[in-house]
This record gives C-alpha cells, sequence and structure tokens, in this order.
C-alpha cells in the first residue's frame, strides 16, 4: 500500500475522499435520496444561480447517489488515474481532474439552465471522463501508445461510455461529454512529452 501511494497519491486521495465523504453521508441518511443530497452539495441550477451557491459545482464531484453509483466511478478512478497520474505526474493529473470536473459541472448546469430542464446532479463521472480525454490526447503524443493501451482502444472505450450513458436514464451525458472534452484541452495546455535525446548526445567531449 505505501508503494502504491508513492506512486499514486492523487489518485488513491481521490478515491479516499470520495468514499469518506459517501461513508459519512450514508451514516446521517440516504445517498440515493435527491432533496438529502441538494442539503448536502448537490448541483442544482436553480439554487446556484438564484441563491449565488456556486460551490455546488465543486462539492457535487464528490457526492454519490447510493453504493453502486460510488463502486463504477472510483473503480473507473483506480483504472485512468493511476496510468495518467503515472505519465503525466501529480499535479499535472489534480489539475486535469479538478479543471475537468468543474467544467463538466459547468456545461451541464448551462444547458439544463438553457432548457430549463432542473434536476438534482452529483457524481465524479465528469471528472473521471476529463481523465479519459487526457489519456486519449497524451496516448496520441506518444505515437498511439500508453502503458499498454493504445488510442484506438481508449476512443473506443470513451465511446462505449457515453453510448452506454445515452441508453441508459438518469445519467448525466452533457457532463460526461463536457468532461471528455475539457480533458483533452486542458491536456494540450499542460502535457509535454519528453523528448528522447540521442544516445550521441548523452555525453561531454572535450577535445585537447
Amino acid at each position: 500500500m505505501t508503494n502504491a501511494f508513492k506512486k499514486y497519491p492523487v489518485t488513491l486521495i481521490l478515491i479516499g475522499v470520495n468514499v469518506a465523504i459517501f461513508l459519512g453521508l450514508s451514516m446521517i441518511g440516504q445517498t440515493e435520496d435527491g432533496y438529502f443530497m441538494l442539503e448536502h452539495g448537490a448541483s442544482y441550477v436553480p439554487f446556484i444561480i438564484e441563491n449565488g451557491e456556486y460551490y455546488r459545482l465543486f462539492t457535487c464531484m464528490f457526492l454519490h447517489f447510493g453504493f453502486s453509483h460510488l463502486a463504477n466511478n472510483m473503480l473507473s478512478l483506480g483504472l485512468y488515474g493511476t496510468i495518467l497520474e503515472r505519465e503525466v505526474g501529480t499535479l499535472k493529473m489534480i489539475v486535469i481532474y479538478l479543471v475537468s470536473g468543474l467544467g463538466a459541472s459547468a456545461l451541464s448546469a448551462g444547458w439544463d439552465y438553457f432548457t430549463e430542464s432542473y434536476s438534482i446532479s452529483a457524481g465524479a463521472s465528469g471528472a473521471i471522463f476529463g481523465l479519459m480525454g487526457a489519456l486519449i490526447y497524451v496516448a496520441i503524443r506518444n505515437k498511439g501508445r500508453i502503458g499498454n493501451l493504445g488510442s484506438n482502444r481508449l476512443i473506443m472505450m470513451a465511446l462505449f461510455s457515453l453510448y452506454y450513458g445515452y441508453t441508459s436514464t438518469g445519467v448525466d451525458n452533457l457532463a460526461h461529454l463536457g468532461g471528455l472534452i475539457f480533458g483533452v484541452l486542458i491536456a494540450i495546455l499542460v502535457y509535454h512529452p519528453k523528448k528522447k535525446r540521442n544516445k550521441y548526445q548523452q555525453f561531454d567531449w572535450m577535445q585537447d
């Protein structure tokens, strides 16, 4: 566990925070109750716009409706997070995660406001789709591969996840799509692959 924490501190901390919040809320109420979740930071456009509760765009990223919702997201976070953190480092990893999550929340809230179709939303999936988008970009920049994953496989996984969301009920699909887009954009800004040096450039030459 110690070695894993040294390698993937941000991923494991994020999983720990999400699980701790879920357990804490489960002790005082029902996490599958929308009104209970609304009281504890879920996103809801009328409260955000009319009451100025913009913090909900952030807090909703750490709330989950029931155990299965949490488990699915944490498994995905563990998978994508460890791969991305190993490649880009802890600081860039947390930037991609948080900015993608906020961007996904904001885009979803903006769409709800535009369509006047308001719903209580929460979950880490927008941020997790951001990790997926960043992985796709990183793989493309590394000749189509990142670890054992190829960019084509990552794209297919992203498309399948989006399709699954669109064919399911109660899923914030715009947050997923927004997270994916923001993940790619943030990765473009913060990720720069290291250039491999020519083996003859690894030595300092001296002449007398």
